[in-house]
């Protein structure tokens, strides 16, 4: 059994690796495909080795075949077709209790804090599967995790039809966040500097503006002067931060999708004097998997767009190298394909 791993120092390695058959509770699944995040390129660079056990397997947006159940296992059986929500939540503290256990105070996000979905075959907890609707392919299913995210932002920020959003930044979190804001019925715009990212996103339908075009005076003239219902900040950079902020109108929304690392300055006055409200959006629930399955049987995603890469496992050395750099937007790894 293969598997792509970090090894610290800014390498991933394909090793061979133990195979075990599914304890009680658990599914092994043959991996279809699985996709490289931004949070796989922070793995890589060192940023969470605080969190991994090197050497990590990575991955935890991904697709695949169940192939074996182990004792206990009812509602699963081979060649049923499924994604991972990677999350595994210990049942007790104030958030779970809270039925928030999608940010349980000991969370443990797979392919993070335990081995990941980067490899040939994979046991995970039968609780943490969710089925592919009939005519939703694997490629597509991969995109199931992220596409979830933008699903769960989306949700938190309380877009209604008809409002007007900005998404401050345009990676492929941007995207989908664009496109299910749009299939709920709002009018988006995308702020992305990167030339490539802003062509996808206009040939998907979506308006996009350069940043340092006088990004203020072009929503002022899309708002007619108002500002934007909501803003999403996935930048991760203060002048995101800055830019989502100033664009709100009145009782404004700001959603915090993008991880900062480091305190940035807000403007807090400018949220006392138009009420505007600050809401953070942290990964997803079971409910944003299913919708985010619908989104993408529905076509409502720009799948093909978005994925601009598709590799063999052996090459996923190469496919990280290619994203660090900025040559691909996102990157589906090839781990071995249906049963």
């Amino acid at each position: 059994m293969r598997a792509a791993a970090y090894e610290g120092g800014g390498r991933v390695a394909v090793r061979d690796v133990e195979e075990r058959p599914p304890a009680s509770g658990e599914v092994q699944l043959r991996v279809a495909y699985v996709g490289i995040c931004g949070t796989d390129l922070h793995i890589l660079d060192g940023e969470m080795d605080a969190r991994v056990s090197i050497p990590a397997i990575l991955g935890h947006e991904m697709s695949g075949t169940v192939v074996a159940v182990g004792p206990d296992v009812t509602d699963w059986a081979k060649g049923d077709e499924v994604v991972v929500v990677p999350l595994d939540w210990c049942g007790a503290c104030p958030a779970c209790v809270r039925g928030h256990s999608h940010i349980c105070y000991r969370l443990n996000f797979i392919g993070i804090d335990s081995p990941g979905a980067m490899q040939t075959l994979w046991n995970v907890a039968q609780r943490t599967l969710v089925r592919v609707p009939t005519g939703v392919s694997l490629v597509k299913a991969a995109l199931a995790e992220p596409t979830a995210v933008a699903v769960h932002d989306v949700r938190r920020s309380g877009l209604r039809a008809g409002d007007k959003a900005l998404v401050v930044g345009g990676g492929p979190i941007g995207l989908l966040i664009a496109s299910v804001a749009a299939a709920t019925g709002g009018d988006v715009l995308v702020s992305e500097p990167n030339t490539q990212r802003r062509e996808l996103i206009e040939r998907v339908g979506v308006r996009t503006v350069d940043p340092a075009d006088d990004l203020a005076a072009v929503v002022d003239d899309w708002t007619e002067g108002a500002g934007v219902d909501v803003s999403f900040e996935v930048s991760g950079s203060s002048g995101g931060v800055e830019a989502a902020v100033a664009s709100l109108a009145a009782r404004g929304r700001l959603t915090l999708v993008a991880i900062h690392s480091r305190p940035t300055p807000v403007d807090l006055f400018r949220f006392f004097w138009r009420e505007l409200t600050l809401v953070g959006a942290r990964v997803y629930e079971r409910a944003d998997f299913e919708e985010a399955l619908r989104l993408l049987g529905a076509g409502a995603i720009a799948t093909d767009e978005l994925v601009t890469d598709v590799v063999a496992l052996e090459q996923a050395p190469v496919a990280f190298e290619r994203l660090r750099a900025g040559q691909a937007m996102k990157v589906l790894v090839e781990c071995g394909g249906p049963a």
